[in-house]
């Protein structure tokens, strides 16, 4: 089966699991990794995943799994119990395959081989797929983030927005609801929209139909992206990596942006309130303001 690709989907406990040896990285939050839903059907032998929590997310990356392995193909899955472990075997079992579980370490650990018929994949597919939501009227899919509704930090930040002008960034920009608020201002001449998650991005491009918008499938805590100079950056950092809370995160997100602004650019960011940014906004810019507090959230003003 030398023929045939291997492929690895996110970040599976190396103590746990082994990796194929030049795998492809098939995870939409890995910047340049292949999409496993565009995967040529039977081109991959083996596939090693980490599944996503969220069920619906989940089934999908499943299904697409299946459907990109060859007849014969394995795939191994591991998930934490408390994050979709405990549900794995009977996901895998619906879709036809003969599943062999064990657990370790507060894992549950589940290898099939790809039958030559697969059930129920059709409708998994369907349901985990990129829509248009009624409730936003945006286009999303499970797994993004607040996927189904406007997060209330965002919704926030967007009302306290003054209008901006000049050249900005929206780090962490989802599928762009805040981007849409920032392009209300015809002053702004541009705006790059940065995520780390390729979902996001592709349903930011359907949401954010400006020709002032340039969107980058990239991560903001990187420094890689080679915006300088900017007038303005907006955002609502994530502060959590892998379902665990993670406050470097947004830590390094403050820093990315006042390096990306010029002298005098504004940063407005919205956090949850027991977050301590405090010190790394001070560390890193000029005058801090708290613009607003309410409903949980702090928004603040800073000037490079």
């Amino acid at each position: 089966m030398s023929e045939f690709l291997s492929g690895i989907y996110g970040a599976p406990p190396t103590h746990l699991v082994d990796a194929p040896n030049g795998a492809r990285q098939l995870s939409p939050l890995h910047p340049g990794a292949d999409d496993l839903g565009a995967a040529t059907p039977g081109a991959y032998s083996n596939i090693v995943m980490l599944a996503p929590a969220g069920t619906l997310e989940r089934r999908y990356v499943l299904g697409q799994a299946l459907a990109a392995l060859s007849p014969g193909g394995t795939l191994t899955v591991i998930a934490p119990n408390d994050r979709g472990g405990a549900r794995l075997g009977k996901e895998l079992a619906a879709f036809g395959c003969v599943v062999d579980e064990t657990s370790r370490s507060h894992h549950r650990i589940c290898t099939v081989r790809r039958p030559q018929y697969l059930t129920g994949v059709d409708e998994a597919l369907a349901a985990g797929a990129p829509r248009l939501v009624e409730a936003t009227g945006l286009w999303s899919q499970p797994g993004i983030f607040s996927w189904d509704r406007i997060d209330p930090g965002s919704a926030l930040l967007a009302s306290r927005l003054p209008q901006l002008k000049g050249c900005g960034a929206d780090y962490g920009c989802g599928i762009g609801y805040l981007a849409r608020s920032v392009l209300t201002s015809n002053a702004v001449k541009r705006l790059d929209l940065v995520d780390i998650d390729r979902r996001a991005v592709e349903a930011a491009r359907r949401n954010v139909a400006d020709a002032r918008a340039h969107l980058h499938w990239a991560d903001a805590t990187g420094g890689d992206l080679a915006l300088a100079n900017l007038d303005f950056v907006v955002m609502n950092p994530p502060f959590h990596d892998a379902g665990a809370e993670d406050k470097g995160l947004g830590q390094a997100f403050i820093r990315q942006a006042a390096k990306a602004l010029r002298t005098g650019g504004v940063c407005w960011l919205v956090a949850n309130r027991h977050l301590p940014y405090e010190a790394a906004l001070s560390g890193a810019f000029g005058p801090v303001r708290l613009d607003h507090e309410a409903d949980g959230f702090k928004i603040y003003e800073a000037r490079a």
